[in-house]
């Protein structure tokens, strides 16, 4: 995978840099709940305005539908971004046109200068054309630096790539290379987990990861449903049954690769659905009419404990529990805490991403234990189900 990166822009002084970043952030009572995303952009914003350029960053903020919308103006986010980078930044109301561009020559060199959400522009969502040629007018170079957003094929995210000199900012770099190494080129053997409610918001991944990977393997309701076209009776749980065929498919499939899936053979159950109810850990043939699985058992978790031991690389996209509620969380805690240990001690690479995993990882304390973890949501699914993302096509092709 070749792209550009800060490093091959040269001498950038005084230099208009159009930088798409993600500040698409949750607000509560006007003001930022999670900085996660802003933080993200540190060393990328700063690293250009210590190199003298004029930093201009494009995000989206909401869903405006191609008109302004004064409730989804980037405006509310300057002055945690400002605090987050140490550093003053200003505001622009527009992202495209002459007006605008004639301002962001009046910048000055180091300046770091927020433009209004691009979503405001209807051509936005429909990499118009005409609109990348406004915005292009504000810039004489062009840095995405938002991975999360690398999946929509918009004006800021891919349009602009074709039209400027494009380059990947510090944060899609560390994101892109850590791609490379979990299922790009990975070190084998390589191990999946895959995780979540339901095998149909994820068939594409499993489909993809059968035949890249050496061990898959399944949690959270996902699970269910491939134990109920083995035969096994699942009780109340969350379960697809009409996806027998499929998951049949995907078996063998798998198969064919050989690549083994690896199924609870133990399970926590119970009959409510709520924090610390009576439950019980039975075998998987065991599950009462009226139980419902809601956690992986720990004889099943030590022995996929022992699977990550054996492997050299790790990909992870959610939780093998209901782990928001306790005590359905101690199976994700458990594996997330073996695989932590063994990145650290550098016997595995692991990379996970997704917003349920990044939940589960950080309510596990390991989150910043693992290799790589990314914060974005439907470009990492769309990455792990094998998909080129626009985004990043777009930087690969400006070489």
């Amino acid at each position: 995978m070749a792209f550009r990166t800060l490093d091959d822009m040269g001498d950038i002084a005084g230099k208009r840099v159009l930088v798409r970043e993600d500040l698409n952030v949750p607000m509560a009572d006007g003001a930022v709940s999670d900085d996660t995303r802003l933080r993200a952009t540190i060393a990328t914003l700063s690293e250009l305005a210590d190199r003298d350029a004029k930093v201009l960053v494009l995000a989206h903020f909401g869903r405006p539908k191609g008109q302004p919308d004064a409730a989804m103006s980037l405006r509310q986010v300057v002055p945690a971004l400002a605090q987050v980078l140490g550093r003053d930044v200003s505001f622009l109301d527009d992202c495209a046109g002459d007006l605008v561009a004639a301002k962001t020559r009046e910048l000055l060199n180091g300046a770091i200068c927020v433009l209004e959400n691009t979503r405001f522009h209807v051509g936005e969502e429909k990499n118009d054309p005409a609109l990348v040629a406004e915005m292009a007018k504000l810039g004489d170079l062009y840095v995405n630096d938002a991975f999360s957003a690398a999946h929509r094929a918009h004006a800021s995210t891919e349009g602009l790539a074709h039209v400027l000199p494009a380059f990947a900012g510090r944060a899609m770099q560390a994101e892109l290379e850590a791609l490379q190494k979990a299922l790009g080129s990975p070190e084998k053997p390589v191990a999946a987990v895959v995780g979540g409610a339901k095998v149909s918001t994820k068939l594409d991944v499993l489909k993809h990861l059968v035949a890249r990977v050496d061990h898959l393997i399944i949690g959270g309701g996902m699970a269910n449903t491939f134990l109920a076209a083995r035969g096994v009776n699942v009780g109340k749980s969350l379960c697809e049954h009409d996806l027998t065929a499929t998951t049949d498919a995907i078996l063998d499939a798998a198969d064919k690769a050989g690549c083994t899936v690896h199924l609870p053979y133990d399970v926590v159950v119970a009959k409510e659905f709520a924090p610390n109810p009576p439950t019980r850990t039975v075998n998987v043939h065991d599950v009462a009419a009226d139980e419902m699985i809601l956690d992986v058992g720990p004889a099943a978790v030590e022995a996929l404990a022992d699977v990550l031991k054996t492997c050299r690389t790790l990909v992870w996209n959610g939780p093998m529990g209901a782990f928001e509620t306790p005590p359905f969380d101690a199976a994700t805690i458990a594996l997330a805490r073996t695989a932590a240990a063994l990145t650290s001690e550098g016997s595995l690479v692991s990379v996970a991403g997704g917003g349920d995993t990044v939940a589960a990882l950080n309510h596990a304390g390991v989150a910043g234990d693992f290799t790589f973890v990314s914060t974005a949501g439907g470009a990492f699914l769309e990455w792990m189900e094998g998909r080129e993302l626009p985004g990043v096509g777009a930087l690969q092709q400006t070489l």
